[in-house]
């Protein structure tokens, strides 16, 4: 079965909304659409579908321009926000279809270098990585402090 893809539109909302609600279930499919419509409307950010050859969306995959991107040289630097692809249809290439879209769609852009990360305790995701290409730049532990109301 071949597989296209494509820059997602408001037409694909709904396929965008269930796809990020399987990648990102905690949170809920109307932040998800609000999420869609900041995307869309704006120049910085983007959404690709891979779709079968009728149309079916089976994955979809972000990437937005940050500032800076922890071990790339480049600033901004493109940075793939999320990637999904059904259960049905994984290990087909599909993935791998969508991150040379998004290579070839930044490279037409003058970018050199595209960043991503994944949780410490993701290796599926973490050797998919790999597979794609990218090479692993660094591990890092994110740290918070709540201030209490008396400093604010």
């Amino acid at each position: 079965m071949t597989f296209t893809v494509r820059a997602m539109t408001a037409h694909d909302r709904a396929a965008w909304v269930r796809m990020r609600g399987a990648l990102w279930p905690g949170e809920s499919l109307h932040a998800h659409g609000a999420e869609i419509d900041e995307i869309l409307g704006g120049a910085d950010a983007w959404g690709f579908v891979a779709e079968t050859p009728t149309g079916e969306a089976v994955g979809f995959a972000e990437l937005a321009l940050r500032k800076y991107a922890n071990g790339c040289d480049s600033r901004p630097v493109p940075f793939l926000e999320g990637i999904w692809v059904d259960a049905a249809f994984r290990r087909r290439g599909i993935g791998a279809r969508l991150i040379e879209h998004i290579e070839a769609f930044v490279a037409a852009r003058g970018f050199r270098e595209v960043g991503s990360d994944t949780p410490l305790d993701n290796r599926a995701s973490q050797a998919a990585h790999r597979a794609w290409g990218f090479c692993e730049t660094e591990r890092v532990v994110y740290f918070r402090k709540l201030l209490s109301a008396a400093l604010r």
